[in-house]
């Protein structure tokens, strides 16, 4: 059996364990939400999914509820003037996030994969439409994430998706899951209020991703 067709299984397993271990830890993140702001403890957003259908992503809500619903975080001129304090400390250590195991048990998303861009991110969804990257479940993680995150250009994010398309396997799976954990720890790639400035060399990932599509066609 193929490792993509596998992958559905382990995501599952990987969620459903993950809900239950986690739980204590989601009833106080919610409680903390609750107790400083007014609003619900979930924020959900519509974003891209499989073959570019739509769902409704969730996180814990780390914004007042005046904040603008459908505009990336960077494109904020003053971000922090809607982001709560509990948000800051869910945003800086990805907690956020946390709320999406429900969205990979419903089949909806990925552990590993693409992360979803939003329905009108129209240029990240046709830059990866070149790399075939809205043609898999988005994850929860991904290459691009560990490899600058929020700092990225959208056509290098877009080339990452597609190197991540590429190599896509259980080593590749695991390698981007322990790179979340360590980029998670030194917070890595968080940028708010900004994004394309990263400095750091992406060159020989980007042109490999670049060669092996090339190949393909």
């Amino acid at each position: 059996m193929k490792y993509s067709e596998q992958k559905r299984k382990i995501d599952f397993i990987l969620s459903l364990i993950g809900l239950i271990v986690l739980s204590p830890l989601f009833i106080g993140i919610m409680i903390a939400i609750k107790l400083e702001s007014k609003g619900p403890v979930f924020f959900k957003q519509r974003r891209v999914g499989f073959h570019q259908s739509h769902f409704n992503i969730l996180k814990f809500r780390t914004m007042r509820i005046d904040a603008p619903k459908d505009m990336p975080t960077h494109l904020l001129t003053d971000p922090d003037r809607y982001i709560t304090r509990t948000g800051k400390f869910l945003r800086k250590t990805s907690l956020d996030e946390l709320p999406q195991i429900i969205n990979i048990l419903k089949g909806e998303m990925a552990v590993i994969g693409p992360r979803p861009a939003l329905w009108n991110q129209y240029d990240l969804i046709e830059e990866r439409e070149k790399y075939g990257a809205n043609d898999v479940l988005p994850g929860l993680t991904g290459w691009a994430q560990i490899n600058g995150r929020d700092e990225l250009p959208i056509e290098i994010k877009a080339k990452l998706d597609g190197y991540y398309i590429q190599k896509l396997s259980f080593w590749m799976d695991v390698r981007c899951f322990i790179g979340t954990l360590l980029s998670v720890m030194k917070s890595d790639g968080v940028l708010e209020g900004g994004t394309g400035s990263m400095i750091k060399e992406l060159a020989s990932t980007t042109e490999q991703a670049e060669s092996t599509n090339h190949e393909k066609k």
